[in-house]
């Protein structure tokens, strides 16, 4: 709930909700946003790297632009998804990994990586959800979903391997 809360705030901007429409029609890249929207390119950097730390809007680089597209599973959840609250009776290690995950995740991101292994392995079965069961990912892919929740991919990656969440051969991983 409280996350959701963070989510409703952050684009309760007009600047913002302006860049999501522009990005509704297509993908695009902060200059050419800024020239749209008749705004500063610093402006436009600024409410991007929010929206991109909430995970609303993901990047990507293309040669010499990061081109910023949006995150559109957030947005096909219905209203209700984001304004009900979670009425539901939970066990005591339930509520601890909903706690865990609450503390260490900020809008969809990894604020800090824990040092208590119980802890650790919480947020990595959280960020193992994205990926798929029965499929094979280069380790490219890997880092490339790892990099949505945090800029330590090499570290998260090997954690998961070491915790016995993904199994890797030859530059190849896959949920175990």
């Amino acid at each position: 709930m409280k996350e959701n809360l963070e989510l409703l705030k952050l684009i309760a901007d007009q600047t913002r909700l302006d860049i999501l429409n522009l990005l509704l029609k297509e993908d695009s890249y902060v200059e050419k946003i800024a020239c749209e929207l008749s705004l500063t390119p610093a402006t436009i950097c600024y409410h991007l790297k929010k929206m991109e730390s909430a995970g609303i809007v993901n990047c990507s680089r293309s040669q010499f632009y990061i081109i910023y597209s949006l995150n559109r599973e957030i947005f096909n959840k219905p209203l209700y998804e984001l304004i009900k609250k979670d009425t539901q009776l939970t066990t005591a290690e339930e509520k601890y990994k909903k706690e865990v995950i609450s503390n260490f995740f900020k809008y969809g991101r990894l604020t800090q990586i824990p040092t208590q292994r119980k802890k650790r392995e919480i947020i990595l079965h959280e960020i193992a959800k994205d990926f798929e069961r029965e499929r094979k990912y280069s380790e490219k892919e890997v880092n490339e979903i790892i990099h949505r929740y945090h800029d330590d991919h090499c570290y998260i990656r090997r954690e998961m391997v070491a915790c016995g969440i993904m199994a890797r051969e030859n530059e190849v991983y896959w949920l175990i």
